[in-house]
């Protein structure tokens, strides 16, 4: 019975972590490593294709991304996760296809003209991203479900994002039963629509995120509606649109209740029925998402407007773009605006053509809602750039730059002791992993000092004796190569994980009555005959 490190370990994305028992190989998130990297991440333990089950916390791809990865390597187990989350995976992983393909597609024709533009292949396809969807098993919040003999597991919503949850383990190996909780990203109190943070009573060992292990929000929460409305007011009033570049999943929707009490409650007197425009058809799917499951996920708040047949994120004036003809007439449109569009970052997607056309306009406003990770144009930006780069032209920084602060999917350092101290009876041990070096040491130190928790804040490598308790091998920080190019996801690649996932067969086939495995083994020679001459 075997905890393994792999990712997100002192780093704050690519969440990934091990489990072992019995015979049966388990992974807890496969996330995509975004931004910078700190600290190089270890293998998994065994190849792709002898992992059984995976267990999701959540639909953010930091900790979803590497799932379509998982399954071109050989992986055909089953993945566990809400069903919200396997609602907003089955549009996030598409995307996530989508992007790689369409980068890989750019350089090939650039590539053409300049041949220092390197070639690569996607990490996957979009027809590995839909085979992923088909192994999802969709499942209940504060339900235990029987994954195989020996691996109970329970989702409980912990309030980050729709579908988000913490997920409770039970193990049982040779007699001996131990039961251990992954937090996944806990969620900050008071969130519009989604429910604040469940805590868990009891657990032997917690693996627990530290991301604002470091950091408070404030002790105030601001009054975003007013906030929102004062900017909307001074914008509309010089004849300006207000451009809010948005992550699709979470932030657009928050915006999107926001602006419906501001029409409820007529906080706009220069343009009262100013029009909305969601420019992302990401943004779209998952606010469709959204209303799939206010029942599960809303909070009492959002639940009371349902109940009265009104749609929290919903308003007259909401115009939901999909097509690109409806993205590139909103621009033509003159009557002062709000659009709301992806990528939060400013990196990618319509967003970039809405800044081309408002950018260089002294009477409109950028709004920024989110963080802006450096180096990414969004960050440029804030940080008070004279000029930016759009499509290859350079486009003067005019127009008004705002950003909200405080709005976060995040529990800060408080929150982050409030659900740990949730636990009836203190865990054995509580690793501290998914927080910037820093924060990570911090906190845990923090926990152990202050509030007399047993921690431990592993890097990538650490592995764990579940039974005993005992740390079987300490990881061992090594700093990250800057990589040259992508990884690439070429032929040969495929045929190993063919061969990978073929000896898995083949190692769970013992069971197998002796004419299928005589049958099984001619066939492969037969195959291997064929290829080797």
């Amino acid at each position: 019975m075997k905890l393994c490190f792999i990712g997100a370990d002192h780093e704050v994305t690519g969440s990934c972590h091990y489990l072992e028992i019995g015979d049966k190989h388990i992974l807890v998130d496969y996330g995509m490593e975004q931004g910078r990297i700190s600290f190089e991440h270890v293998d998994l333990p065994v190849s792709e294709a002898e992992i059984d089950y995976v267990f999701l916390t959540h639909a953010h791809v930091d900790h979803s991304g590497n799932l379509p990865l998982l399954y071109a390597r050989g992986f055909r187990g089953k993945i566990y996760m809400t069903r919200p989350t396997a609602d907003l995976c089955s549009i996030m992983l598409r995307d996530c296809a989508h992007i790689q393909m369409q980068e890989a597609e750019w350089r090939k024709r650039k590539g053409k003209r300049n041949k220092e533009i390197k070639q690569i292949e996607p990490l996957y396809t979009m027809e590995d991203a839909d085979n992923t969807l088909r192994h999802i098993i969709p499942c209940d919040y504060d339900k235990k479900i029987e994954v195989c003999e020996g691996v109970q597991i329970r989702f409980t919503d912990i309030g980050h994002l729709l579908g988000s949850a913490s997920i409770e383990v039970w193990l049982s190996e040779k007699g001996a039963d131990k039961k251990i909780v992954f937090s996944g990203d806990i969620g900050n109190n008071d969130q519009p629509l989604i429910k604040d943070p469940t805590f868990t009573s009891t657990a032997d060992y917690v693996v627990m995120e530290s991301t604002y292990g470091d950091r408070y929000h404030g002790e105030e929460k601001p009054d975003y509606v007013s906030e929102l409305a004062e900017i909307l007011n001074r914008t509309f009033a010089r004849g300006g649109n207000v451009i809010i570049p948005s992550f699709a999943v979470g932030r657009t929707q928050e915006m999107l209740y926001f602006l419906r009490i501001i029409k409820k409650e007529k906080l706009v007197t220069v343009v009262p029925d100013f029009p909305v425009y969601v420019d992302s058809p990401m943004a779209v799917e998952a606010t469709e998402v959204f209303t799939d499951h206010a029942i599960e996920c809303y909070d009492e708040e959002a639940m009371a407007l349902v109940k009265n047949k009104i749609n929290p994120i919903s308003f007259p004036g909401l115009n939901l773009a999909i097509t690109t003809e409806e993205s590139r007439a909103i621009n033509e449109e003159e009557t002062p605006k709000v659009i709301i569009s992806a990528s939060g970052m400013c990196e990618a997607g319509r967003i970039r053509h809405h800044l081309k056309h408002n950018l260089w306009r002294p009477e409109s406003t950028i709004l920024f809602v989110g963080y802006q990770s450096i180096g990414t144009t969004g960050r440029a930006i804030i940080d008070g750039a004279d000029e930016v780069k759009l499509f290859g032209e350079v486009i003067d920084v005019e127009a008004e730059i705002c950003k909200m602060t405080g709005l976060s999917g995040h529990a800060d350092k408080g929150g982050l002791i409030r659900w740990i101290q949730g636990f009836t009876e203190k865990p054995k041990k509580v690793f501290i992993v998914h927080g910037e070096d820093s924060a990570c040491t911090s906190f845990a130190n923090c926990l152990k000092d202050e509030y007399g928790f047993n921690t431990y804040a592993p890097y990538s490598g650490t592995e764990v004796d579940l039974i005993s308790g005992q740390i079987i091998k300490e990881g061992v920080p090594k700093a990250a190569v800057k990589k040259t190019s992508k990884v690439v996801s070429d032929v040969f690649t495929r045929l190993k994980a063919a061969g990978a996932r073929l000896t898995a067969i083949i190692a769970r086939s013992e069971g197998m009555t002796n004419k299928d495995k005589a049958k099984f083994a001619d066939q492969i020679l037969a195959l291997c005959d064929k290829w080797e001459n």
